[in-house]
This record gives structure tokens, sequence and C-alpha cells, in this order.
């Protein structure tokens, strides 16, 4: 047989045919008439299928035995937690020797994104099986057992089997290591998370638990429920179980620290590492020029993907890593539903924490000397009519539908060096800024980043206090001044960074000053400066790019934060809504189902981070600055300060070695100090001191010139008839799942929070369904104090069911109930409701 390889990949040899038996291939322990394989051969694998089964291997499980995919199960679960294990079957029809297979290669087939993996042992290696979400497409790794430690020896085999096919390849494994005791199913996965090491055996982390969160483009966005930390190099002939390292426990139990089961998140075919305009403009840029898709591993942003350092030993040993393994964000992400008279928008809020000089509060503060600061996190969201759910407009005109537009902020440390010494009681300690700057480098190598990954203008709301008896605050106020002045200088006039300075916490503490009300004026202004994402055809006047970001933070970039990104957001959706073409104005009145819902998803944003970065849920949520919290929110309050304190005096240290191990910041080098024994992680973050002398920018000229071109979205010519795209083609099978049984109501789309949970439950006669509408609205009463009235129905029997974390959500049959009574009504009077619903949000406004 010729081979392959000596074909240099033609297209005429794209299928590879099998070995025959008499062929010397070595593949672990499997025989092959008296021949003993090489792990080296490329065609191992596939020269096991070719193996005579025509007798049943008596280990092999039965079919009543393994977890068959049941559709009855389906139906009572849509999307199951756990996967099932891929479907073996011991019947003679299903080992019969296959002589005539052929076999085509995962990248003659571009096929990625394995979905379900299986990872099954034997005595001296691991085989790992991967399938596509059709279930018929499978691959297989393998991993040898017996190697040193130090070294990860993982065999990819490229060739793509049929599920017949391997189902013969597993049981010839199995067969073949009879005589060693077999091959067992070791765990199921969703996903590989990578490969680490500590001072011995590497290990491989496995997804093993996922739920969906949100869904863009008909592609599902899950988070990371369970994972399985799965040595490898721990076969009976490994040194590891004689010669293990006594600091091997202890390094496993501090990445046990960090909480893998909450806040990562991740995705088999949307890019959830950038914005959806990068995609989209990335995506129609290559279509235009008619390349094909890159490598996958160009497309992730390094500076969101967590788990980064685990994919390296995958990048190094894998012709396709991102075939098995899914790279991770952490943040939060969230997903809710606005029902427009039958109308569906979907409203999605990504926050993506980056891992550069990531760590807890007091520990991670101010910049580094490479720019990147503390609890530095992008904000997206996205508005999407779902009348289309994909990304297409047609078969035609790909990546063209108007009907998703967004919006990106994002909130940083002050970028300056500044540090906190939390090793006292105090719970405000003083703030230092002992390093002098005097060019202000740091400051200008962050603000080239913000340029380089937003456009410009870099629109800065400082909310931090600006007048303290004591200066506390107030030092980083003037000094963060000074900078924004100095850079600039050099800046050109339509590109210079817009400061504004507001301060919030002694604003909120005056009487008859309305704080939101303040912030909606800064809103409009920033909002207007930069613009936001709106796609479609690029000859259309409507559709737009955002070029450049608003930038915010107070102290922590916590509270203040928050409830200042919430209104900027929400001046954001006003703009989204309109060109959607949902309200003709952009305004929205609070207190309305949708800033409702909007609000609640921003308190679930803000807390999330909180708890990422100083350990407790906010201390002063939006409704504290709207002052209309009720007296039950003061003694939450205590209890979050509390908290916080508590995380930043005890676990801060814990949680920030588990960061350092996690991310790379921190690798074992024998000789070495232990991590424990570092007196700080200050090295683990700053580049060395040689390093400043080496290589030193321009003070002047201190941005990149290229980082300030606007961005545009570029025109895709239609595709003429016959053609396909290779982009946005696999959005079908993943959303709409055509080989499964599926109910409607274990559908993700009709579980995900909406505003029909602020529909009464008993009755919708005469209640206005419009989620515009204000519901409540708050009063300022001359005495200074706060009465609330309601505006939306005069009916005792229909009480408005208020949106917080505590409610759960409405039984799916309420909501369909609620939507079949409003479809009874007759034509005219549901249009008189959405013309008065519109009418009254403009009088209010």
């Amino acid at each position: 047989m010729e081979d392959h390889e000596s074909k240099g990949g033609s297209l005429g040899d794209h299928r590879k045919r099998v070995p025959s038996p008499s062929q010397s291939i070595e593949f672990s322990t499997i025989k092959l008439n008296e021949a003993v394989p090489t792990d080296g051969d490329d065609y191992g694998i596939s020269a096991a299928i070719e193996r005579d089964m025509d007798e049943p291997s008596a280990q092999s499980p039965s079919a009543d035995q393994t977890s068959l995919h049941d559709p009855l199960r389906a139906v009572e679960q849509e999307e199951p937690a756990e996967p099932n294990p891929f479907e073996r079957s011991s019947s003679p029809s299903q080992m019969r020797r296959n002589k005539s297979a052929t076999y085509e290669r995962a990248a003659e087939l571009q096929l990625h994104k394995l979905h379900r993996i299986s990872l099954y042992e034997t005595q001296t290696r691991y085989y790992i099986i991967g399938g596509d979400i059709t279930e018929t497409h499978w691959r297989m790794l393998k991993i040898d057992r017996t190697s040193a430690p130090s070294r990860l020896n993982i065999i990819e085999d490229e060739i793509v089997y049929s599920k017949k096919e391997m189902n013969q390849l597993l049981n010839a494994l199995e067969d073949g290591n009879r005589s060693a005791g077999g091959m067992k199913l070791l765990s199921l996965a969703w996903g590989i998370l990578g490969f680490i090491r500590f001072t011995d055996a590497y290990y491989m982390l496995l997804i093993t638990k996922r739920s969906q969160v949100a869904m863009i483009g008909g592609y599902y966005i899950y988070q990371v429920d369970g994972t399985e930390t799965v040595p490898l190099t721990t076969g009976p002939s490994s040194s590891f179980r004689t010669n293990r390292n006594p600091e091997e426990a202890r390094y496993l139990s501090i990445l046990q620290n960090l909480d893998l089961h909450r806040s990562f998140y991740f995705s088999y075919c949307y890019d959830v590492t950038r914005t959806l305009q990068h995609n989209i403009i990335r995506h129609r840029s290559m279509l235009a020029s008619g390349e094909s898709r890159p490598h996958r591993s160009t497309e992730y942003n390094p500076m969101f993907v967590w788990n980064r350092y685990l994919l390296d030993p995958a990048v190094q040993n894998l012709k396709n890593p991102y075939d098995w393994c899914v790279p991770v964000i952490h943040g939060f992400i969230d997903q809710s539903s606005v029902n427009v008279f039958g109308r569906n928008l979907y409203v999605t809020l990504i926050a993506r924490r980056s891992r550069f000089f990531a760590g807890a509060r007091f520990l991670k503060r101010g910049a580094n000397d490479l720019g990147y600061v503390a609890n530095d996190v992008e904000t997206e969201q996205i508005v999407a009519d779902m009348m289309l759910t994909s990304f297409n407009a047609s078969k035609m005109q790909p990546l063209k539908n108007p009907n998703y537009t967004a919006f990106v902020q994002h909130r940083g440390s002050i970028p300056l060096y500044w540090t906190q010494d939390n090793s006292g009681v105090a719970p405000k300690p003083a703030i230092d800024l002992k390093l002098v700057d005097p060019f202000y480098a740091t400051s200008a190598l962050h603000f080239d980043n913000l340029f380089e990954r937003y456009g410009a203008p870099v629109c800065c709301l400082n909310l931090i206090k600006q007048v303290e008896r004591t200066p506390r605050e107030s030092k980083l106020f003037h000094e963060y001044k000074r900078a924004i002045d100095y850079l600039n200088q050099s800046l050109p006039d339509e590109k210079k960074i817009v400061y504004e300075a507001y301060d919030m916490s002694r604003m909120a503490k005056k009487r008859g000053i309305d704080v939101i009300r303040d912030l909606e004026n800064v809103a409009t202004r920033l909002v207007s400066a930069t613009g936001f994402f709106h796609n479609g055809n690029s000859a259309c006047a409507e559709n737009s790019v955002q070029n450049g970001v608003v930038r915010s933070n107070c102290i922590d970039c916590l509270d203040r934060t928050n409830a200042a990104q919430f209104v900027v957001g929400k001046r954001a959706l006003e703009f989204q809504l309109q060109a959607l073409g949902v309200i003709a104005d952009a305004t929205l009145n609070y207190d309305t189902d949708i800033t409702n819902l909007f609000a609640h998803m921003f308190n679930d944003h803000g807390d999330t981070l909180a708890s990422q970065y100083g350990g407790s849920h906010l201390v002063n949520t939006t409704d504290s600055y709207r002052k209309i919290n009720n007296w039950q929110s003061h003694s939450r309050d205590m209890l979050e300060s509390f908290k916080r304190y508590y995380h930043n005096s005890f676990l801060d240290s814990q949680r920030q070695e588990a960061y350092n191990l996690f991310l790379g910041n921190y690798v074992f080098v024998q000789g070495q100090a232990m991590l424990w024994d570092l007196p700080n992680d200050y090295y683990l973050h700053h580049a060395m001191p040689s390093a400043w002398t080496s290589k030193r920018r321009n003070y002047i000229t201190w941005y990149s010139p290229e980082n300030l071109i606007d961005r545009v979205l570029p025109p895709v010519p239609p595709l003429g008839p016959g053609s396909s795209s290779s982009f946005d083609k696999d959005w079908w099978h993943e959303y709409y799942r055509p080989p499964i049984l599926s109910s409607f109501m274990r559908l993700f789309a009709y579980t995900v929070n909406s505003t029909t949970r602020y529909v009464p439950k008993s009755t919708t006669e005469g209640f206005d369904m419009s989620p515009f509408t204000v519901r409540k609205h708050v009063i300022d009463s001359a005495d200074g104090k706060h009465r609330k009235r309601d505006l939306s129905v005069d009916s005792e029997s229909q009480e408005i069911t208020p949106l917080s974390a505590s409610t759960p959500p409405r039984a799916v049959g309420s909501r369909i109930s609620s939507l079949q009574k409003w479809l009874r009504t007759p034509p005219e009077t549901r249009f008189n409701r959405h013309s008065h619903a519109r009418t009254h949000n403009k009088a209010v406004g």
C-alpha cells in the first residue's frame, strides 16, 4: 500500500485505505495476526478495526448494561447536565470484520467541536473517544500512562470514524487488553479543560457537568457545573507511585480553592472570548477576501481565556487541540427574554474578566508595569430580535442579519501604581502612591491597549471621592486627572481621552440630589460618543459600529461602578431598541418590566463580580442609589460588608494562590521557593527589572497610530446559487437538534427568564401587556420621604409580582396561557393597547 503521507495531502487521496492484517503494525497491546503494533505508526488505530471479530467479547457491556440514548428520557430533560456514555454493542453483526472500510481525516472534513467525550482506561493507556453533536463522527486520543511523569505522551488519531467503526475499534481494544485486566469506562465529559503539572505527574481536567445559560446566533453558551481531575502517568510501572513529591498533594489542594463550578463559561462554536462586533467584522472580512476559516488558536482572545496555561500542553502535543479542548472565560453570563406583544427580544449580558493581573481585592490594586489593571472586566450587552436566529440574513446573505445589536463597556482599577496594605485590621487601609512614574508609562500602556481593543475615544467615568477631610481616594483622583491630561497632549483632538468625574458617594448623601438622573445625562454624552454595534447590510444607513468604549471605575470597581454601568447600559439599551424598531423614541422609563428585568440582570452581574474580586455581594445596589431600598436592605448591607471584610482579611491569600497556580503565574521549578513560601507575588505579575531598560517606549508618541483607525463594517458580496459559506453553518444542528426527539417545553428558549414574570397570575383582563408601561412610580415628597403608587392597573386582585433573586421563575404553562388570552382579544383592541403604551411611554419620558 502506498504511503499516504508521501502524497502531500493531495485532493485525490483524501480517503485512507485500511491496511491488511498481514502488515506489522503496533498499537497498545492489541495483537493483529501475531504482529505487535508500534505507537508511532499513523495507521495503528485504524488497523485495529481489521481484526476478525466474529466472536463476541465476553467483557463487552451488553446493550441493557449500557446507558443508551433514550428518546423518552430526552423529553424529560432536553439538555442533561451529564453526558451519556458511548453506545457500545456486543452483537455479532456489529463486530464483524469491516474489510472494505475507508476513513476520512478530520482536516479534510473540517470537523471541529467534539461535544461529548468518553474516557476509557487500560493498564497502560487512556483512550479518549470524542463525538460531534450529531453523533455521526467520532475520533480518538491515546495517552501513555507509562511515560515519565514530566512528559505528556499523547497521540491524536486524525481518522474520523462512524459510530459502527468506533464500536468495532473499542471492542478490539478491549479484546486485546483482556489479559492485562481489560478496559473500563472511567469518566464522561463534555470537553477537556486542559492539562496541568505541579511537581511530578500531569493531570487532565475534564468538564463533567454543564448547563445552558445563553444562546447567541443559534449557538449555546454553557456554564461549567462540574469538573474532574484525572492523573495521567499513574500506571503500574510509573515512578509517580513510588517517588511522589510530598508537596504534590498541597499544590492539588491549592488548586481546589479555585471554584471551577461557578462563573466559568464556554461555547463550542461561538467565540465567547471576543465581542459580537469583533466576531462579525472578522468573519465578514475573511468572507469578503475569500479566505477559509483560520486555525482556532488564532481566534480566541488570550486576555480572557482563563485556561490558557492549561491548554499549552495540548497545543504543543496535538495537531487539533481546540477540537478536544474548550477555552473558558471567567465572569458572568445571563440572558433574558422580553416579550413585546408576541415579538421576542433576547437581552444577553456577558462579563469577561481578564486573566492578566487577576487576583483578590486588596492584593491586586492599580496596574502592573505591563499596563494591565486589576479587576479588568469587559461587559457586553447584546440585544437581538429572535425573528431570525442565525447571524445570516438568508442563505445568500451570510452574516448580514440586521436583528443583532451590541454595546461594550469596561471597568478596571485606576491605571496607576498604587497599593493598599491589608495586613492590619482596618476595613479601609490607607492608599499608597509610593512608586514614582513621571511619564505615566503604565497608564500609557493601559490606554494604548484600550485603543487596540475598542478604538477611540476612550471615555473615562471616574466615580471616586474628590474631597475628603483625610485624603485617601482624593489622592488618586488628582493623580489620575494629571495622568490623563499628560497623555492627552500627544493625542489628536478627535481621539483624546474623554474624562468625566462624578463624586457618586458624596452626591448620594445629599438631599434633593438625584444621582441616577445625573448619571443619565453623563451616559447620554458618553454613549453618543462611542456609539453601538448594529449588524446588517453594510450599504444600509441604519447599521453602525462602536468605536471607543466607556471606562468606569471607583476605588474598588464594584458598587458604584456597577450602578453607573447599569445607567450607561440602560441608555445604550434605549438606542438598541430604537435601532431594532421596537420603540419610536430612545427613552425607557424606570419601573417598567424591561427596565426592572435589566436592573435585575445587572445586580446579578455586580454580585458575581464582587464575589470574585471582593469576596461578597454588592453592598450598595442600584436601588440604593435610587433610594428605594426598604428597611431590610440595611441589615443585608451590614452582612455583606462583614463578609467582604472577613474574606479580605483571612481568605484572599488562599484565593490568590489558587489564581496564580491555575493561570500559570507560578510554575514549580526544582530548587526554587514553594508558592506558599513566597513573601509576595509581585514578580509573578510584573516584568523583571532588566526588561524595563532593554525596551523603552516613546514618552511622546506613546500610542500606536493604527489603533486609532475607526472600525468599519466590511461589505460582503452575496453568494451565488449553489455556493455556501464555511462560516456560521453549524448552528442548525446545535440549536434545533434534528436527530433528537425534543419537547418545546424543555427548550432553553421556553425556560429563559422573561418579562412575562410580571404578568398577573390570576387574569390578564384589562392588563397592559406592554413591557414599556410604568408599573410603579417613585414620588419625592416635600418631607424627603418616598411613596409609591401603582400606575399600571386599578385592580386589587391583579398583584404585580416583583422580580427578585428569591422569586422562582413562573411556570411555562402560565406564560402560554397569558399569551393565549391576549391573542384571543380582538386585533383592534391589541393595537389600541400597544399604541397607548407607546404614547404613555413618550409622555412620561
